[in-house]
């Protein structure tokens, strides 16, 4: 799980890179550690809110923050519990909702368990392990928040966990023996950062994208290809994944790329559906950022794409001046190539399954690709202004198909930089 702040976030890849940059970046690093370690408590964020769904296969909470914070988490039994830790000031919740729906969890609490640290306490229905955990920075109107799923578990592992956590914790407390309580959510082991995948739905809202001669809008396809896609990859247990749109919901194009870059996402996937004049063009293919597109149908749908936020009534902000213009440069580049090996790795993986477009790995100049330092891509699905793409993008099957070959290409990627990372001077 990603237990810490994503100012903390260690770097998946790129090490070279980083070490490149380590003696630019020095003078800007320290005061930020020197700020991290006398930071007081009322500096900490407040606890907005709290909820909980759950169904017998899953269960989420979310934690809205006044900011992004600290968190730790551990498995209680007697009864069986989850308890999250998170580093605030205070709480600012009256009571909290009850929990929606049926399944995994059946109540939990909010409370102030120390100066400084709020605990959410989940009660469970049965064993259940964490199955990511993350933070997320504000975006737009959306406060930052604390993300938790939790999936069933065996209750020997559970059980097993249960004392892994309490031993863990009285080690870093030098405490003796006791019995496992409440008491013991005072801190939690660090573990293993996972790489953040932040999947892109393209369009919603207001905004439908393209649409098919049935009707079929593209907002509906990407939405559903996303939510497939970050299940698969949360099950394989290798990542921290986290949607720009888990609903109909209107972002710009700014605010999906910000999304990305606050959260210091590992890799950026963003999913699309279009249509061109030319009924016959069909298949699937990878963008990367470019100024200059591959070819003229590449120009108009990068154009397309780029227009939406003023046609749904946004315009695209200038861009603020860079403060270190040839950090970004080399950032800009570093990312391009990163952005480039998982385009090839996506395409590698999708070649065996769907029909592609002829060259499927291509450049375009997507808005939604500018981040500087975050390997993004574009992924189009497929064309709705072709019959048989339209009716592939609408098959249950079809879809489990082409998000099956996305997450083998999107560990094929991730492969890629470890092995990159471990040969780096």
């Amino acid at each position: 799980m990603l237990n810490s702040t994503n100012a903390n976030r260690q770097a998946f890849g790129f090490a070279g890179f980083i070490a490149a940059c380590a003696v630019l970046l020095a003078c800007l690093v320290w005061p930020l550690q020197a700020y991290a370690q006398t930071e007081s408590i009322e500096d900490l964020p407040n606890v907005l809110d709290a909820r909980v769904s759950t169904t017998p296969e899953r269960a989420r909470l979310i934690v809205d923050l006044s900011g992004p914070s600290k968190f730790a988490i551990v498995s209680m039994d007697g009864p069986d519990r989850i308890a999250i830790d998170v580093q605030a000031f205070d709480i600012k919740i009256l009571a909290p909702a009850d929990v929606a729906g049926k399944g995994i969890v059946t109540g939990f609490t909010v409370e102030m368990a120390d100066t400084g640290r709020a605990r959410t306490i989940l009660t469970l229905a049965q064993p259940a392990q964490v199955q990511q955990a993350y933070v997320m920075d504000a975006v737009a109107d959306q406060p930052a928040r604390l993300v938790v799923d939790l999936i069933p578990d065996k209750a020997a592992s559970f059980k097993a966990r249960v004392a892994a956590d309490l031993a863990a914790s009285q080690a870093l407390q030098g405490a003796a023996a006791v019995t496992p309580s409440a008491d013991q959510a005072t801190q939690s082991p660090e573990t293993e950062v996972r790489p953040l995948v932040v999947i892109d739905p393209g369009h919603g809202g207001v905004d439908n994208g393209a649409t098919a001669p049935n009707g079929v809008h593209e907002k509906d396809i990407t939405l559903a290809f996303a939510l497939d896609l970050q299940k698969i990859l949360i099950d394989s247990g290798k990542y921290d994944v986290a949607l720009t749109r888990e609903d109909d919901t209107y972002l710009t194009l700014n605010e999906r790329v910000d999304l990305a870059r606050k959260n210091k996402a590992d890799l950026f996937i963003s999913l699309h559906a279009d249509t061109f004049q030319q009924s016959e063009i069909r298949g699937a293919s990878v963008y990367t950022r470019d100024e200059n597109a591959t070819d003229v149908l590449d120009k108009v749908l990068a154009d397309g794409e780029n227009r939406y936020d003023i046609v749904a009534g946004f315009a695209v902000p200038q861009a603020t001046p860079a403060v270190m213009d040839l950090l970004v440069d080399l950032m800009r580049r570093e990312m391009r190539k990163s952005s480039f090996v998982a385009a090839q790795s996506l395409i590698k993986e999708l070649e065996p399954s769907v029909a592609l477009r002829r060259f499927p790995v291509r450049q375009a100049d997507f808005f939604v690709l500018q981040a500087p330092d975050v390997p993004s891509v574009l992924v189009e699905l497929g064309f709705l202004s072709n019959a048989s793409d339209i009716a592939n993008l609408q098959k249950p099957e079809w879809r489990e198909r082409v998000v099956e070959a996305l997450a083998r290409g999107i560990g094929d990627y991730f492969e890629s930089t470890k092995t990159t990372a471990a040969v780096a001077p």
